[in-house]
């Protein structure tokens, strides 16, 4: 986590980061990847006068420079940079879609993303990160 967090500071400013939360891995349609080490998830929020698409090309290269590579979907990372919300844009273009199409429905970006943001609004429901996060835990539940 240092080496995202100091290459991170070089592109956002007034960081936070969430606690790390280890899960089991999730393959493409949810399923837990059979035989693959636990995933170290964490939330970091920052401000940046990167446009959103900027953004996602530094998170890219950061990856790059940690060694990731991608030889098929679903791969094992040594590094995994999503860009799960950028203000209140609503993004869907070839390669981008802000925000994360995903990160309602996955408690390791919600719960980390409720510890540091909790008030933070979802652009396309209007809804706060802990209400979202209120309502994932309700229906994983029943």
């Amino acid at each position: 986590m240092a080496f995202a967090l100091e290459r991170l500071s070089r592109i956002l400013s007034n960081i936070s980061h969430s606690d790390i939360v280890e899960t089991d891995p999730e393959g493409p349609a949810g399923e837990v990847l059979p035989g693959e080490p636990l995933f170290l998830n964490a939330v970091v929020a920052g401000r940046t006068a990167l446009d959103p698409r900027s953004l996602l090309d530094e998170l890219l290269g950061i990856e790059r420079d940690f060694g990731r590579e991608r030889p098929y979907p679903g791969a094992a990372r040594t590094l995994d940079l999503d860009l799960i919300l950028a203000g209140d844009e609503i993004i869907d273009e070839p390669g981008l879609q802000v925000p994360h199409p995903r990160f309602r429905t996955r408690f390791f970006v919600l719960g980390p993303l409720a510890e540091i943001a909790p008030d933070l609004r979802d652009p396309v429901t209007g809804l706060r990160v802990g209400e979202l996060l209120r309502r994932l835990l309700r229906d994983q539940a029943r």
